[in-house]
């Protein structure tokens, strides 16, 4: 039987619940490896005097039920600083290959520790030296004096490296702990589109909203969603 969650269009019905298809759709794009990042997005943020800006992070998380994703990042970043002062967001999805799209529009919390610590520990070592030795998004001189900084801040950690900061036995390497200024960012939508790509133009989209009552410092409690079709 064929997975209706990939179906050429959205059924005449829609779903109850549209984040159980956005991660199917996400699943099924990461399995082809339709483009190099297919978990990337586009993650738009507002500064507190009104200007947006946008760029691309990659959605390490995507949890259906109670519905919301994870993404990792420097918490003095341009992007974290812009949600602090407006926790609103939008992001979005698109691969071209297979002709889809998910835009999400919601809040962003900070994830619980526990969930950022886990992730850290994942990542390879190099990026765990890369996570204390960048100063995301301040000003820079020049390469140098990045590939310097980092050196120092590895030394403060116990350890040499060299430019790749591959270049020490593997044996060498001291545990990194995550630092505190890097971690997770849960974003919570009240608001998903989904879009299949449909030939003259005519696509099909649906739009589902719910909403959102704040639970603790990392979650929500989220009403059941209301779903409606839009014109291409």
């Amino acid at each position: 039987m064929a997975n209706p969650y990939l179906a050429a269009t959205l059924p005449d019905d829609l779903p109850d619940d549209p984040m159980t298809w956005a991660e199917a759709w996400l699943q099924e794009a990461s399995e082809q490896s339709v483009q190099r990042n297919p978990n990337s997005m586009t993650l738009v943020t507002v500064a507190d005097d009104g200007q947006p800006s946008a760029r691309v992070v990659l959605c390490k998380s995507f949890v259906a039920d109670p519905g919301y994703l994870v993404f990792y990042t420097n918490y003095r970043s341009r992007k974290v600083v812009d949600l602090q002062a407006n926790p609103s967001v939008a992001a979005c999805f698109h691969w071209d290959a297979l002709g889809r799209q998910i835009q999400l529009e919601g809040n962003a919390v900070f994830s619980p520790p526990d969930e950022s610590d886990e992730y850290f520990a994942s990542r390879d070592w190099g990026s765990k030296i890369g996570a204390w030795g960048s100063d995301q998004s301040a000003p820079l001189a020049s390469r140098q004096a990045l590939r310097t900084q980092i050196r120092d801040r590895a030394r403060e950690l116990g350890t040499d490296v060299s430019d790749d900061l591959q270049a020490v036995a593997d044996d060498a390497r001291p545990a990194i702990a995550r630092p505190p200024h890097w971690g997770g960012i849960r974003i919570w939508p009240s608001r998903i589109e989904l879009w299949v790509e449909g030939s003259d133009r005519i696509h099909d989209r649906a739009e589902w909203t719910r909403t959102l009552r704040k639970k603790g410092a990392h979650a929500f409690e989220p009403s059941a969603w209301t779903g409606t079709r839009l014109q291409p």
